[in-house]
């Protein structure tokens, strides 16, 4: 007769997620996940990825450290401003939360990175030109995109499956406007002004995020977003809008002959 001994759950690292009924935990640690952007959103996102049980995760970051990033980057210390990029900290501070995770920084555009043979890709961006184009990429190689997004106080994300509803289809005048302006934190490119941000909004977002890669990590991709989902923080309200099609689109074009 085989003995259980009291708290035997307790050993094991992802029990708890286990027993949420749609979760596949074996599917989930076998995912690749590419995740780009390093900054805010992508420190949480990582952070939420590891803990949550994926184990092959690649980030995608060009800037450096300053500052400002201290007060929404969970991985980053003071030591390491103007002394460390963003990706390569973010990949060697989230490597500590487990022992088995394996962790791959790029240091470079997203546009110049080759985005195929991955399960998932999360959108951490701080600019409209990145995430249209790691859009475009993502629908070409037909693999589900999170593209998640925070203004201050308030937050949006997206889920992009085959089929599905994609950032061009919603893109509106503002975006055409501002799409090749970088907000970045570096100032490498042309010099924009800064956007809000809190700690707290890009947690909630970030966290929207990795729920949406577990469900389509697990096979469970009926479960996600069906639309754009926006988080207000200010009144804590959350709400949906639909997203549909743009049958002009490029990256839907002739989708239904392929």
């Amino acid at each position: 007769m085989d003995t259980v001994s009291a708290g035997f759950e307790d050993k094991d690292r992802f029990d708890r997620q286990r027993r949420i009924q749609w979760m596949d935990m074996n599917r989930i640690m076998s995912s690749k996940i590419l995740v780009a952007g390093a900054g805010a959103l992508g420190n949480e996102a990582v952070k939420d990825l590891v803990l949550s049980g994926f184990r092959s995760i690649t980030i995608v970051d060009m800037d450096d450290i300053v500052t400002s990033n201290l007060s929404r980057c969970v991985f980053f210390r003071d030591s390491d401003v103007k002394r460390g990029m963003k990706a390569e900290i973010v990949a060697e501070r989230a490597s500590s939360l487990a022992p088995d995770v394996d962790i791959t920084p790029i240091v470079g555009r997203i546009q110049d990175t080759d985005v195929s043979g991955f399960d998932v890709i999360l959108g951490c961006l701080d600019n409209i030109a990145a995430r249209l184009d790691l859009n475009a990429a993502a629908c070409y190689h037909g693999t589900p995109y999170v593209d998640g997004a925070t203004d201050g106080m308030r937050g949006k994300v997206q889920v992009v499956l085959p089929g599905t509803a994609c950032l061009q289809c919603t893109a509106n005048r503002t975006h055409v406007r501002t799409m090749d302006m970088r907000h970045t934190c570096t100032g490498n490119s042309m010099y924009v002004p800064h956007v809000a941000s809190d700690v707290t909004t890009t947690a909630v977002v970030a966290a929207m995020q990795v729920r949406e890669a577990m469900k389509i990590a697990s096979g469970r991709s009926d479960l996600c977003i069906s639309n754009v989902s926006y988080y207000d923080g200010t009144i804590c309200d959350m709400f949906t809008a639909e997203a549909d099609i743009d049958p002009l689109c490029p990256n839907h074009y002739g989708e239904e002959s392929r």
